[in-house]
């Protein structure tokens, strides 16, 4: 039996043939680790830009949004749970080729469809399948948005660089022990040096969300990313949402008040600082 080692993310996981990753969605066949989750649709919906969400790119358009299952971390406040947390078999999907996604968004134009929107579970761990629709759709004349963790290999990052036109990345908190707690030793290092990369990229629009998790997430934790930000491109627009309890986490939110004067702070720093999910 041949094992075979993962690069897609820092993980590393080493698989036995047909095992599959931590991930849920990568496995390895014949020595070679591949999305299995390739061309697997779970979501698929025509949503506003501002929803993936992006403040400061393309406002008022439409983006076709496709996800399918599976997510390198295991973050115990997951909002998406039911499809990043679990394999093939543990929600409905079905097949769709990259050409077929393509023509659907192109038929979307016009009801106001820009391009393809890769969210919902974690796109790139299954990349493959992003970057094969990634091309065609920018063949067809289409833009391609990507929502992430990034917690993603810096090297096939900045591979696919090129094909996007727009990422939202989710910087779940500025300390490392936050990242090992969602089962991901080094994210932290790994998701800066890729919105670092996202922001040098001079064809890629870059936003950055941070969720606000009661019991987890600090304000000077938050307000230190703001920081951090702001020493890249303080025009960098950045989204501070409203956690609910979900998955294996059940701490109550932080008052909307707290959130808010989070976000007054930040945007002394930065020039577009939005609240997201607040009642």
């Amino acid at each position: 039996m041949m094992k075979a080692v993962c690069k897609t993310c820092p993980i590393h996981c080493e698989l036995d043939e047909g095992q599959v990753g931590a991930c849920h969605a990568r496995v390895n066949r014949e020595g070679h680790v591949t999305a299995e989750n390739y061309g697997r649709i779970t979501g698929f919906a025509l949503d506003p830009v501002e929803k993936k969400p992006f403040a400061r790119w393309h406002g008022g358009s439409f983006l076709l949004s496709v996800g399918s299952y599976g997510c390198n971390l295991h973050c115990p406040f997951c909002q998406n749970y039911d499809i990043s947390q679990g394999g093939e078999s543990a929600v409905p999907w079905r097949e769709i080729t990259p050409a077929e996604l393509v023509e659907h968004a192109l038929e979307l134009r016009t009801r106001g469809n820009i391009g393809i929107a890769y969210t919902y579970n974690e796109p790139l761990v299954g990349w493959e399948f992003v970057r094969d629709c990634a091309q065609l759709a920018h063949e067809a004349g289409l833009l391609n948005a990507v929502v992430s963790n990034g917690a993603i290999d810096p090297g096939l990052f900045a591979n696919l660089l090129p094909l996007i036109d727009a990422i939202n990345i989710d910087l779940k908190a500025f300390n490392a022990d936050f990242y090992r707690s969602c089962g991901m030793p080094g994210g932290l290092d790994t998701v800066k040096a890729n919105i670092e990369a996202a922001v040098a990229y001079p064809t890629c629009h870059v936003e950055v969300t941070t969720l606000f998790v009661g019991g987890m997430s600090s304000a000077e934790d938050v307000l230190a990313a703001g920081t951090w930000l702001t020493e890249l491109d303080r025009s960098i627009p950045y989204h501070i949402s409203q956690y609910h309890p979900a998955y294996k986490w059940d701490a109550p939110p932080v008052p909307n008040s707290t959130l808010r004067a989070i976000i007054e702070d930040l945007q002394r720093k930065l020039d577009t600082v939005v609240g997201g999910n607040m009642f």
